[in-house]
């Protein structure tokens, strides 16, 4: 059912106590976004209830441009996932009745709910993120120095930002079935979610006076760090050294800023880009998979 405005603390600590730390202060993040938000707006959080007591919860959380982040509930092995099956379904179903483009999740090696349950109910994996940090004080070898220039992204239009955005994605190994389903325009929507100070740390990267790339960096107060959300070359400006150059601007503004490490996602898949990262001391803390549903999906256990 529906979660009921009186039950809704328990159903959200009930979703807290299912997720790892870094979960944890995001999904503390999302509930607090919401505190002055009316009771309809709760519309995403369903439950399980056995005799009166709370025994699951489930949350589509909405999110800008008709998108939704997915927060599971605990996996209870005396109920072998039945409960589980429960909630999946009724959330999948809110989803499509809501219309909603893309509700997504990370799901870490940690989770109690497996990705084989989640591709049962309707989900497909559309990434394996590894997660990395180092010390902003580390700096790749360069042959010769690569003098880039970084202009804010907010002196350029809107439409410009999207025409940049759409050539650095032009053949990415980044999270490409994400941005088979995806417009520029919700991807740029969903980096402003992300980023709370945007886009203050946001630039359009220079070289010989013509625009090449694109670095978004976004600040963590509550973990000490600061994240490289997108750091990307136009394709052809790719393999001519740029990007030992562009990360080294990174973490030089980090370490400007008095931040001690950055961290950043990158698609397993990405082996160029692994290899950069590892090569300028970054080391994995992390693993995740995307999973989604997508919009107009149909069929599945969850559509039953």
């Amino acid at each position: 059912m529906l979660c009921p405005p009186d039950r809704r603390r328990e159903a959200l600590l009930q979703l807290a106590a299912a997720h790892d730390p870094e979960l944890q202060a995001a999904l503390s993040a999302a509930v607090k976004a919401m505190y002055d938000q009316p009771d309809a707006s709760w519309g995403g959080l369903w439950v399980t209830l056995e005799a009166g007591r709370l025994t699951g919860a489930i949350w589509v959380q909405h999110l800008p441009m008709n998108m939704a982040q997915l927060w599971l509930p605990e996996e209870l092995p005396n109920k072998q996932g039945a409960h589980t099956s429960v909630l999946l379904r009724a959330a999948y179903a809110w989803v499509k009745t809501q219309n909603i483009r893309l509700c997504h999740l990370e799901l870490s090696p940690q989770s109690s709910v497996s990705e084989a349950l989640l591709v049962e109910h309707g989900m497909q994996r559309l990434a394996c993120l590894e997660h990395l940090t180092a010390s902003s004080q580390r700096r790749l070898a360069m042959n010769e120095a690569i003098p880039l220039s970084l202009q804010p992204l907010s002196e350029f239009s809107q439409s410009e930002q999207l025409t940049l955005l759409a050539a650095v994605g032009q053949d990415s190994l980044d999270s490409r079935p994400l941005r088979d389903v995806l417009s520029v325009e919700e991807l740029l929507a969903g980096f402003y979610q992300q980023d709370p100070q945007a886009p203050q740390h946001w630039y359009a990267v220079g070289y010989q006076e013509v625009v090449v790339g694109v670095l978004l960096l976004a600040p963590r107060p509550a973990l000490g760090r600061w994240e490289l959300m997108l750091m990307g070359l136009t394709p052809e400006w790719r393999g001519k050294g740029l990007g030992r150059s562009l990360l080294n601007k990174a973490l030089e503004l980090a370490q400007q800023a008095g931040v001690q490490e950055i961290m950043l996602g990158v698609d397993d898949v990405n082996v160029p880009a692994k290899q950069l990262y590892q090569e300028a001391g970054f080391v994995r803390f992390a693993q995740q998979r995307l999973l989604a549903w997508k919009g107009g999906d149909e069929g599945g256990e969850a559509a039953k």
